[in-house]
Order: structure tokens, then C-alpha cells, then sequence
């Protein structure tokens, strides 16, 4: 299941969502050749990903920040730059761009930290923006529960596009990262499911007071959990049913250090 786009046009240029997506993305291809030097890489995560072990120690604290802006490959990266496309924009459109950078980051920061509280001891290193994203997600739950956002599914032999309320998308996500917390061992898994969770029940609870400003249920009550502007109509997309055949590949894969991704 993939959110790729809203039907929640903003009213002026996202550019600290763009500037976001950007600086993500040169900083990647700054240290990409890394991943052929895999003692590299790993020098190179020890000294800017955020280390839980580290971190309890009142050590490394920089890398709360610098941790966000990293990556642990290119479907790490594209993924989460998708989703800060698709949500960013509306809420920086609600902020405003000064305080919609100080949320995001703010959201990584708490979210990096949820992840230290749950596994104080790690010292598997926490990269990702996906913390930072969390708290945009949640954030724009709260402001546009029945925004739609196009889905691409796809089941097994099935392809297909369905577009659904942003609160049944953002709440389903957020209950698989509780349940996949829950169910998962702290060292367990490269997920850092927790640095989800936290990030959204973050970016949920600042986002409250700008939601409470608007009126609360009555805001609601006023825009039916719509965007309070008309919705962008797309022309209907139609992807046909195929069916994915199973082919062995024998490719020589690179190892890489382990790190937990958010």
C-alpha cells in the first residue's frame, strides 16, 4: 500500500519542503560511493547517525539532527521523500515555512529519542527522515481527516489504484508501527518502529493547539474533515490487473553495515 498523492492542493510554493527533499537527497549522493567500502560506510554512520547507546551517554547528541538527513539506500530515501511530498506541503501551507522547518525538525528530534528510550543500549545506528515525516503525518491527520489520498496496492497478481481518507491511510500506518513495536524485539529488525510512533504522536500533539485555534470539532463540523479549499480533481488513473512472474536473479550484492532505518 502506497500514498502517492492528494487531492489537497496548497496555496503557495512548499519551498522548505522542496529545500527538505532537496538537501536529502544531495547529501545521499554525497556519501553514496561509501556503500562500496562497507567499513567506510560504517565509520561514516558512527560519527553522524544517532547512536541510542551514545545518545544515553550524553554523547553524539548532534546526531538527533544529522541523523534525519541520512539514509540507508536509494528505496530508503525515495520512500520517505514520496511521503514528505505528498503531506508536507499542506501543513507548511497551515505553519507557514520558518515554523513548519522548526516542526519537522522538532519531530525528528523526538522521534530519534523515542527510539533511544525503547532500546537505551543500541548501538545499531538510527538513520532516516521517516521520524521527521511521522510528526508531518500526523499533524496533517488531525487538520485533513477526510482528505483524499490516491493508494497504489498492490496484492499478489493485483495492481491497483484506490483513493481513501487520509485518516484511514495515516491511521492504519500508525497502528502497523504499534503493532510492529510491540511484536519486535528492540535489537530485532531494521525498522525503527518506535522512532515512528513517537514522531507521529508528536507531530499529532503540536499540531493540536493549531487545530483547537481553528475551532476543533467545530472545524470539523465546518469543512466535514475535508480541506477547507475545493480538492484537485485528477483524471482517472487506470492501471491494468497483470501478473508478476517469478524470476531468479544471481547478482553480487554488496554488503553493508546494519543500521535501523526510520
Amino acid at each position: 500500500m502506497f500514498p502517492f498523492r492528494d487531492h489537497n492542493p496548497s496555496s503557495r510554493l512548499p519551498v522548505v519542503t522542496y529545500a527538505l527533499i532537496a538537501l536529502n537527497v544531495v547529501i545521499f549522493l554525497g556519501y553514496q560511493p561509501l556503500f562500496s567500502d562497507p567499513r567506510a560506510l560504517q565509520g561514516f554512520f558512527y560519527s553522524w547517525a544517532a547512536i541510542p547507546a551514545a545518545i544515553t551517554q550524553g554523547e553524539l547528541l548532534h546526531g538527533l539532527v544529522t541523523s534525519m538527513f541520512l539514509h540507508g539506500g536509494w528505496m530508503h530515501l525515495l520512500g520517505n521523500m514520496l511521503f514528505l511530498f505528498v503531506f508536507g506541503d499542506n501543513l507548511e501551507d497551515i505553519l507557514g515555512h520558518v515554523t513548519f522547518l522548526g516542526f519537522y525538525l522538532l519531530c525528528g528530534i523526538a522521534a530519534a529519542l523515542a527510539q533511544v528510550i525503547t532500546a537505551p543500549d543500541s548501538l545499531v545506528p538510527l538513520v532516516g527522515a521517516s521520524g521527521a515525516i511521522a510528526g508531518v503525518m500526523g499533524g496533517y491527520m488531525l487538520l485533513f481527516p477526510k482528505a483524499r489520498v490516491d493508494v497504489l496496492f498492490i496484492i499478489v497478481v493485483l495492481i491497483f489504484i484506490r483513493p481513501i481518507s487520509a485518516w484511514i491511510v495515516l491511521g492504519a500506518w500508525f497502528a502497523l508501527q504499534i503493532f510492529s513495536g510491540v511484536s519486535t524485539s528492540s535489537e530485532g529488525g531494521g525498522v525503527a518502529f518506535w522512532a515512528h510512533a513517537g514522531g507521529f504522536m508528536v507531530g499529532l500533539a503540536l499540531i493540536l493547539p493549531v487545530w483547537l485555534a481553528r475551532g476543533g470539532p467545530a472545524f470539523w463540523s465546518r469543512t466535514h474533515g475535508h480541506p477547507a479549499h475545493p480538492e484537485t480533481h485528477y483524471k482517472r488513473t487506470t492501471i491494468p490487473v497483470i501478473s508478476r512472474a517469478r524470476t531468479e536473479r544471481s547478482a553480487k550484492t554488496t554488503r553493508v553495515p546494519r543500521v535501523r532505518r526510520r
